[in-house]
C-alpha cells in the first residue's frame, strides 16, 4: 500500500486498496497468566454413562459480560506509523466474534474464505469493564481472483492484533483501540496499522442486516 495514494481513494476503494496489500492483515489481545486447563470427561459417580466436565478456569466466570457473540468492525487510522489522510480512516475489517467464557475468542472476518477467514485469540480481563485481547491470525495462501479457483495462492505468514476494550456499562457494545502487525513467512513486519474498533452484541433477534 502505498501512503501516497490514499487521498485519491475512500469508501470501498480504500477498503479494496488495503485487502489487495495487507491480504494477511485483514483476519482477525495479552496472554491469560495461566495457562488454560482443557476440557476432560470425568465418569459422574453412581452414573452409567460419562459426563462432560469443564475443568475450573482460574480468574475465568461464565458470568464475566463480555463473553457472547459480537458484531465489530475494525477502523484503520494509521499505517506504518502515519496517519491515512481519509476522514474518519479505513475500515479494514467487518467481523463477528465470539468471546468465550475460558478466555478464548474466535473470530470470523469478512474477508474471503480462501486467505483463510477464521482465526483466534485469548483474552483476560484487566479492571472494571475492561479487558485485552491477543488475537493471532495464522494465515492461509494470498487469495487471486485471477487464478482459478483450485489453484491455491502464495503462503503468507500471519498477524498480530492487540486489542484493548471497554465494555459499555450496558453490556451490549464496546469500544477500544487496536494495534496490528502483518508478518511474512520469516517472521518480518510488512505493514502496521493502528485504530479503534466498535462492537455491538449479537443477539437471536439481530437480523443480518444489521452487520451489513
Amino acid at each position: 500500500m502505498k501512503l501516497q495514494i490514499w487521498k485519491s481513494i475512500s469508501g470501498m476503494g480504500a477498503l479494496a486498496l488495503v485487502f489487495s496489500i495487507a491480504p494477511a492483515a485483514m483476519a482477525q489481545c495479552g496472554l491469560p497468566n495461566k495457562l488454560i486447563k482443557p476440557s476432560n470427561w470425568r465418569p459422574q459417580y453412581g452414573a452409567t454413562t460419562p459426563r462432560l466436565v469443564l475443568a475450573a478456569l482460574d480468574g475465568y466466570d461464565d458470568r464475566e459480560p463480555i463473553v457472547g457473540m459480537w458484531h465489530v468492525v475494525f477502523t484503520a487510522q494509521t499505517q506504518n506509523g502515519e496517519a491515512i489522510p481519509v476522514t474518519g480512516g479505513v475500515v479494514i475489517d467487518n467481523s463477528v466474534v465470539v468471546w468465550h467464557p475460558d478466555g478464548t475468542e474466535i473470530m470470523n472476518s469478512s474477508r474471503s474464505a480462501q486467505d483463510g477467514n477464521f482465526c483466534l485469540g485469548v483474552w483476560k480481563r484487566t479492571g472494571d469493564r475492561t479487558y485485552l485481547l491477543n488475537h493471532i491470525p495464522w494465515q492461509g495462501n494470498v487469495y487471486d481472483p485471477t487464478v482459478p479457483p483450485d489453484v491455491v495462492g502464495q503462503p503468507q505468514g500471519g498477524a498480530q492484533i492487540i486489542e484493548k476494550i471497554t465494555l459499555n456499562p450496558d453490556g451490549n457494545s464496546y469500544t477500544g483501540t487496536f494495534t496490528l502487525h502483518a508478518y511474512d513467512t520469516s517472521g518480518n513486519v510488512y505493514v502496521r496499522f493502528a485504530g479503534v474498533l466498535s462492537a455491538r452484541r449479537i443477539t437471536p433477534d439481530t437480523p443480518f442486516s444489521a452487520l451489513l
